[in-house]
């Protein structure tokens, strides 16, 4: 299936553009930009539209820009790196304001313009890489005939491929001292004779590596290993001589079969157990609200547009004197300690122990005494009983994951009717299918876009609702 001088029309889910053959027929196009004109070539018939990717350019869209990454259209992170940043912002706008128009039934909101990153590029804090024993080949690659006798890589997973890792020269979604530690620790385990990991095989050494930061450039490596090697005491030796800035290094024994991290036990191989990252309060004369960041702990990848989130998120609440807060869904606690510089009281709930215990210690880190939080599966935790624990709030804030929240926990909402709900999402889709439910008590008056992901199909909704 081939179809030329095709019109790609308008931006849709997940980095793939809409457009339409001559016959009607709705087209998901990859690697397309809307306005470009072009040939489509159709891969995957499904029931009302066919899969497609962008083959050639007849006219270009007046929003192509050049890709600055080489690595561009394998890798799967940057999806829009071909657009230009103002085109981007513009582009997942408009898609949260469908999702919740179409798919939430929302009808009375006023969507704000959407907020966008001051930096298109070098702001992740965390990234994580795999290692393996046989990275992905590209197709020219293949084609060139050449034999590689060292497939050894660290990278991404190649799209749609578990056991196959694109090897990474330069990630320009990370800050320049991230990809020089990252090229540091892979050509010294090479030459230490490390043996990378076989994914499918399952055997080897080394895993995967984390690699997090704060915004004063320290840094923390988390390495998984699937078996002991003589070479790790140099590697690390190694990394703490030629980086003074990673003043955190981790590693632990992983010899599951998957690569979560969050179940493996880790050792402090050397330096501080934390790194600190910083926000400026928003009650005059305090100081910033510091939080400690550990290898296992949530905090937003884009940390200065996160603090555009919560400032927004603490602007939309309206918090007057008095009040008392949940804050659903809370991770180390950053939304509710915010929160808490002018709140009463708040109560926060996350189902993770180690980021309730993070929460805790960064709220007496920063003096708040009214900020309290507690550990459980939410659908469970939220019910009657900590109601009567806590009081009823004024206002309701809940940052569910991607999977938005469970329906126990929309049920217990609407029983609950706080006069004041504010529902932070990474996920604009489910954040409609609960905001469909929630317009049974509630009213939607304000969302707020807010893009901490440049580059790549995300994008932050926030909403604000009322009690009807």
């Amino acid at each position: 299936m081939k179809w030329e001088n095709i019109r790609i029309e308008r931006a849709g889910s997940r980095g793939v553009c809409v457009a339409h053959t001559p016959e009607g027929k709705t087209l998901l196009v990859t690697g397309a930009a809307p306005g470009d004109v072009g040939t489509v070539v159709g891969y995957r018939k499904k029931k009302g539209h066919v899969e497609g990717r962008l083959e050639s350019i007849s006219i270009p869209s007046p929003d192509r820009v050049e890709p600055v990454c080489s690595h561009f259209g394998s890798c799967g992170g940057c999806k829009w790196q071909h657009v230009a940043y103002p085109a981007q912002v513009a582009f997942k706008g408009r898609e949260v304001q469908d999702h919740l128009e179409r798919i939430g039934k929302v009808t009375t909101a006023h969507f704000e313009e959407p907020l966008a990153a001051p930096a298109a590029y070098r702001y992740r804090n965390k990234t994580e890489y795999s290692f393996s024993a046989l990275r992905w080949l590209s197709p020219a690659e293949m084609a060139s005939g050449e034999v590689f006798t060292d497939r050894s890589g660290l990278g991404f997973h190649a799209p749609g491929l578990w056991d196959k890792v694109l090897d990474v020269n330069v990630c320009h979604l990370v800050p320049d001292a991230g990809n020089r530690i990252r090229q540091w620790i892979r050509e010294t385990a090479r030459s230490l004779g490390i043996p990378f990991y076989h994914i499918r095989e399952q055997n080897g050494c080394l895993r995967t590596l984390t690699l997090r930061s704060n915004r004063a450039n320290e840094w923390m490596v988390i390495l998984q290993y699937a078996e002991p090697h003589p070479g790790l005491d140099e590697l690390a030796a190694g990394l703490r001589a030629a980086f003074p800035e990673v003043v955190s290094f981790y590693w632990g024994l992983n010899t599951k079969g998957n690569d979560s991290i969050y179940d493996v036990p880790l050792e402090l191989v050397y330096g501080s157990p934390f790194l600190l990252e910083s926000m400026a309060s928003v009650v005059p004369n305090r100081a910033p609200l510091r939080f400690q960041i550990g290898p296992k702990s949530f905090y937003q990848t884009n940390p200065d547009q996160a603090e555009v989130l919560y400032r927004k998120t603490l602007e939309m609440a309206q918090l007057e004197a008095g009040e008392r807060v949940y804050d659903l869904y809370t991770g180390t606690g950053t939304i509710a300690l915010f929160l808490a510089q002018t709140a009463e009281y708040v109560a926060g709930i996350e189902s993770v122990p180690e980021a309730i215990e993070a929460a805790k210690e960064n709220a007496h880190f920063n003096g708040f005494s009214n900020a309290h939080f507690e550990v459980g599966d939410m659908r469970r935790v939220f019910n009657p009983e900590f109601i009567a624990r806590h009081g009823a709030p004024t206002t309701v804030v809940t940052d569910p994951p991607r999977d938005g929240m469970h329906p126990k926990v929309v049920e217990q909402l609407i029983e609950l009717k706080a006069p004041k709900l504010v529902y932070v999402s990474c996920n604009s889709a489910t954040q409609a299918r609960d905001l469909e439910l929630l317009q049974s008590v509630y009213r939607v008056d304000t969302v707020q876009p807010v893009d901490l992901f440049p580059q790549t199909h995300h994008m932050e909704s926030i909403a604000r609702l009322t009690l009807r």
